[in-house]
């Protein structure tokens, strides 16, 4: 959406789960030493702490933030960070025991043998799984890409350093070298894909989520390039050793690698706003797929009678910051529909071409010209008109590739004929509903005013505006069921 400033548990989901097995290993071992062979959980004493720990631990990840640059630390810093990580979670069950008075009848023994226990395997598996993950080079398994932006002189120096310490796990998608004409070559296995003349649409036609840039003092700084990139709704980090005022919504100052960096984009996410948006994403993508389950049942043979074929209709689309996915729907249209588009371009209500609608479209099943010249609606029309078609794109909300609210996916025809400043409107997640599609998108014919209402969805984003938009979005559809 822009920069997403989050804690080290909310980035290492992997981490929090290794923690969690470590706390009941250990809270199992103590009670076994103490007690004997026996199942704590069977015990309703035991049983209840065991939930409380549970918890707690998450309660001192989210709060203490000690997985927070997890990556980053060394093996002393990582110790005292897991001790107090121990310390307050044993501190916390201490008082849950005064406070339901049960103190007296739980071994002190057992509750120190497992703050023993948890310090050394949390704090040794947390060491083995930093350095599997700072040993893994696979770049497919890692979720954000960044284009590295830097000058001749200084491009062999820069390099080396961010794949060294790439703490964050980025896919280090190129380099662009902005003073000098290094393409086709590569710098420690990464390439150089762009000069100054091309970099901007090179950031604008492929995936790119953030940029490092580090210029020599040297050279005029490009301003107006990095003012660009910000239109464009990347996340730029300006390595600190300039003086350069930006453009841009928010900024921070942070590191990546062993570099201090001021990072600008369009806007950020707490740690508590990306878990709870994540949280509905999943709680309404599982939902959702029920649903699709059950209108499967109801559609599939409508369609396939109506229009052999598949019943689930797949496309690559574009989302966020360009990365290229695999969108889901109920077929609404007959198998040809794409071959038939070329011909329906002079009836496309959105002037400018940037996407493609028709007041009717006899691609859609069912859809007919009569004689007389009136026009009659199929069933492929109803389905869309209830928005049913959409459904299938709940499992793509469910893998992460899209979200229940933000912007509409383009095609990679659509995406091939963006500006420069309409990249801003995937600088988050594609949606399955969003502020456009509940501002009257029947109405809208002109793509920049698209661009506007997505650009401020970003800009201006927060929960509250999320389940306003979705609230709105049950209206719209039950409004349109009733007026059927």
């Amino acid at each position: 959406m822009y920069k997403k400033k989050s804690s080290g548990w909310a980035k290492h989901y992997d981490f929090m789960l290794l923690d969690l097995l470590c706390l009941h290993l250990s809270f199992t071992l103590s009670y076994i030493i103490r007690h004997g062979f026996d199942n704590p959980y069977g015990d309703q004493l035991y049983r209840n702490m065991a939930i409380f720990i549970t918890f707690a631990d998450f309660a001192v990840l989210f709060f203490f933030e000690t997985l927070n640059g997890v990556l980053k630390r060394g093996y002393y810093k990582e110790f005292a960070v897991t001790l107090k990580h121990v310390a307050i979670l044993l501190l916390l069950s201490v008082l849950y025991l005064f406070s339901i008075q049960e103190s007296f009848y739980y071994s002190r023994v057992t509750m120190f043998l497992m703050g023993i226990l948890y310090l050394l395997t949390s704090y040794l598996v947390r060491i083995w799984r930093k350095h599997a993950i700072l040993h893994n080079n696979r770049a497919d398994h890692r979720k954000r890409s960044m284009l590295i932006i830097t000058t001749g002189d200084k491009v062999n120096d820069i390099v080396p350093q961010i794949i060294k310490n790439n703490y964050e796990q980025f896919c280090l998608s190129g380099i662009a070298v902005i003073d000098c004409d290094m393409c086709g070559q590569s710098i420690d296995g990464i390439p150089v894909v762009a000069d100054k003349n091309n970099v901007i649409d090179y950031v604008c036609h492929e995936w790119v989520d953030e940029i490092f840039t580090a210029f020599s003092k040297a050279i005029p700084y490009p301003q107006e390039m990095i003012d660009q990139f910000v239109i464009m709704g990347v996340t730029v980090h300006e390595k600190l050793d300039i003086d350069a005022d930006m453009l841009g919504k928010k900024q921070l100052i942070e590191k990546v690698g062993d570099f201090t960096v001021l990072t600008t984009s369009i806007n950020y996410a707490t740690t508590l706003q990306t878990v709870v948006k994540r949280a509905m994403d999943i709680i309404g993508g599982l939902l959702g797929c029920v649903f699709t389950g059950l209108l499967f049942i109801f559609l599939a043979p409508i369609i396939y009678f109506s229009s052999p074929g598949p019943v689930i209709f797949s496309q690559y689309r574009v989302g966020k910051n360009g990365k290229k996915f695999k969108i889901y729907k109920f077929r609404t249209m007959y198998m040809d529909a794409e071959e038939r588009k070329k011909e329906l371009l002079d009836n496309n209500r959105i002037k400018d071409g940037m996407m493609f609608k028709l007041d009717f479209d006899p691609r859609i099943i069912g859809n007919k010209i009569l004689p007389d010249g009136t026009l009659k609606f199929g069933i492929g029309s109803k389905i869309r008109a209830l928005s049913l078609d959409e459904f299938p794109q709940f499992l793509n909300v469910l893998k992460g590739d899209m979200s229940l609210v933000g912007t509409r996916p383009p095609t990679m025809d659509e995406w091939e004929k963006y500006e420069k400043h309409h990249r801003a409107r995937l600088a988050i997640k594609p949606g399955i509903t969003g502020m456009w599609q509940v501002s009257g998108r029947s109405n809208i014919t002109d793509f920049e005013e698209v661009v506007k209402l997505d650009t401020q969805y970003i800009s201006e984003w927060n929960l509250g505006l999320d389940f306003k938009i979705l609230l709105k979005t049950i209206m719209v559809v039950f409004k349109k069921e009733g007026s059927m």
